[in-house]
């Protein structure tokens, strides 16, 4: 069906019935879907079991009426504190009735990460059945903290300095540095979901964009060897792996429960393209951690320095656990044993560019999923802060900002207090503290917008519309 004398002709709903299709509301976006996936070179077979897959029942997923119950390990005690925890509340709340979730939690960092309601909030963590959420790991997949000690005494500048002249933050790539390793980029270019970005897996690696993400030099509180962290996570290649993931999650969802919204779209997990994406996903942690042990290992060769020890962590990823569901942590640590096939039973949770950063042992706790923060977290968003607030620069560390000009909404007073949110992991036993690398300085990318060709470009119509008033 659908085809005539080579001529290519589009799906309607007449071609669906002679397929054994029941007609109803999903036949309009299944059309659609139909006619996309032709567009893009499938054949009629591929798309009928496309089809056949995804056919709703009599009753289509919607909505919980009630939501399920979720941990809340969120102390408030101020009046921000308090209206930053009421609104992760009502968005964790409006999420745990997504039908696939079967059980979630919140974080002491937890704040929201976006207006639309349910949508899950930074610190939080769910749990879902036979469901991949591109939407819960957001388009900074992998999201990602690695350390590197070095082996002999070293001057921390000449740690920072190094490390500055070998990253690069900012918008974009810089191609040629350094190429990903060849199982890496054979793991790219296998993947449907990633081969097409094969140049962005090349041009972004070993490079840090922007936001919160950091270069940080300090000492053990153990042994007093310095130590470097990176923070980032898979720049473009992620981007465009969560785009494709969610317009795939986005035409499932509007079949099987078109009243979910959007944002909160989903694959099923044991399909082909749940499969493929699962597959992309560890292609992607793959050249995240390789990225940054590029970077790390670049300053150990100008240094001459040896390693002592390294390990890492993801904070924004998606995890399979024995029980079989999905767990998906947006801006969450994991912390239980096995978490990853290169878990060593540590992991990295930063706080600010004036506080340690806290190395932590697994503790597992059943009620927060198995997660503790990925870091201090914020209790109000980056303008607010700047409109309330004065900020400027702490002292007695080396602050760097890569293009030269301060992002004053990454100073420490943006995010939330480090000493309360070290006591509530203790409260709620969500990890267990057994060493701090004590900050020395760090580097960040700054208010590179500031000069942003937009940017200018509406300055100066400001100034032209003020001249010619």
């Amino acid at each position: 069906m659908g085809k005539w004398s080579g001529i290519m002709t589009a799906i309607n709903g007449r071609d669906l019935i002679a397929w054994g299709f029941e007609p109803g509301a999903w036949f309009k976006p299944a059309v659609a879907i139909a006619n996309a996936m032709r567009a893009e070179g499938a054949d009629d077979a591929a798309i009928r079991a496309h089809l056949r897959a995804t056919e709703p029942s009599a009753n289509p997923l919607a909505l919980r009426t009630n939501a399920l119950e979720f941990g809340v390990f969120l102390d408030a005690e101020t009046e921000a504190e308090r209206a930053n925890a009421a609104a992760v509340i009502a968005h964790m709340d409006a999420l745990m009735r997504v039908p696939t979730i079967v059980k979630g939690a919140v974080m002491p960092d937890a704040c929201p990460s976006g207006s639309a309601e349910g949508t899950i909030p930074v610190g939080g963590a769910v749990a879902c059945a036979d469901a991949i959420h591109p939407g819960f790991h957001s388009a900074d997949i992998c999201c990602s903290v690695a350390i590197t000690v070095f082996r002999r005494a070293d001057d921390p500048k000449r740690v920072l300095d190094a490390m500055q002249a070998v990253t690069h933050f900012g918008p974009g790539g810089r191609h040629g540095v350094v190429r990903p390793p060849d199982a890496v980029m054979a793991g790219v270019m296998g993947n449907r979901f990633l081969a097409e970005f094969a140049n962005i897996a090349v041009g972004h690696f070993a490079s840090q964009g922007d936001g919160n993400h950091f270069a940080f030099v300090g000492h053990l509180a153990s042994t007093g060897q310095v130590a470097l962290v990176t923070h980032h996570g898979s720049r473009g290649l992620g981007a465009q792996l969560y785009r494709k993931g969610m317009a795939v999650a986005r035409r499932h969802t509007a079949i099987v429960a078109p009243r979910i919204p959007a944002h909160n779209a989903w694959i099923r997990a044991e399909s082909d393209d749940g499969r493929a994406y699962w597959e992309a996903l560890q292609v992607v942690r793959d050249w995240t951690k390789a990225s940054h042990y590029a970077l790390h290992d670049r300053v150990a060769r100008m240094l001459g320095n040896a390693v002592a020890d390294r390990f890492w962590n993801e904070h924004n990823f998606v995890f399979r656990r024995d029980d079989g569901l999905y767990y998906h942590g947006k801006g969450a640590t994991p912390s239980w044993r096995g978490f990853s096939a290169d878990d060593d039973g540590r992991t990295l949770i930063p706080l600010n560019m004036a506080e340690p950063i806290l190395i932590a042992r697994h503790r597992d706790q059943p009620a927060a999923l198995g997660f503790a923060p990925h870091g201090a977290g914020r209790n109000m968003s980056r303008r607010a802060y700047l409109r309330e607030n004065a900020p400027s620069l702490p002292e007695g560390i080396d602050v760097r900002f890569f293009c030269g000009r301060p992002d004053l909404s990454e100073l420490p007073g943006a995010y939330k207090d480090a000493a309360r949110l070290r006591a509530q992991i203790a409260t709620y036993d969500l990890a267990e503290v057994v060493d701090r690398v004590e900050p020395y300085g760090s580097i960040m990318a700054g208010d590179w917008e500031a000069d942003a060709p937009w940017r200018r470009k509406a300055a100066a119509k400001r100034a032209a519309a003020q001249a010619a008033g």
